[in-house]
């Protein structure tokens, strides 16, 4: 069976910055989950930050890449510098997914761990730019493709790509 990681606040564990979950309603991931397909992780959690934590941003908005390659960190508002936790939670991630034989992820959009498209820039001003949470890049570099929560349709295509590929069943 086609394994997928997913954020396990999509799933409704209370895992959040602010010690909320953001829920998903769509019915794919409510399939895959009575299927027994998803992995849930949240890759904060994981890295030891408890919950509630205050939030953080990657600085200057600029993405998982160059946190991993030590080109930037994560901070809070107040300055604390919440790096290694990311990139302990990004490993963890990447070997949950690995142990799984997870191909997929559908993470929470915006999350500097998690943003597949967008994350926030640094500023703590609410404002996104264009780029990777660290466990994101970091899965990617592992050969795993990542899906934002609103691109659930476009993980479903995937997943059904690489079922067909192995020719397994689609669902």
């Amino acid at each position: 069976m086609e394994r997928i990681l997913v954020s396990a606040c999509l799933l409704g564990s209370r895992v959040r910055y602010d010690g909320g979950a953001k829920t998903s309603d769509d019915e794919l991931l409510a399939r895959w989950r009575e299927e027994g397909r998803l992995v849930p992780f949240c890759p904060e959690v994981q890295g030891g930050l408890p919950v509630p934590r205050p939030p953080a941003e990657i600085e200057g908005g600029a993405g998982g890449a160059a946190v991993l390659e030590g080109a930037a960190r994560i901070r809070t508002p107040a300055g604390d510098d919440v790096t290694d936790a990311f990139l302990l939670g990004a490993r963890r991630a990447l070997a949950a997914a690995t142990s799984a034989g997870a191909r997929l992820a559908i993470l929470k959009e915006g999350s500097p761990s998690c943003g597949s498209l967008r994350i926030y820039d640094g500023t703590f001003g609410g404002r996104t730019t264009p780029g990777q949470g660290v466990t994101t890049a970091l899965l990617e570099r592992g050969g795993i493709r990542v899906f934002g929560e609103d691109r659930i349709p476009d993980a479903a295509a995937y997943l059904a790509h690489l079922l067909t590929a192995r020719g397994g069943r689609r669902w």
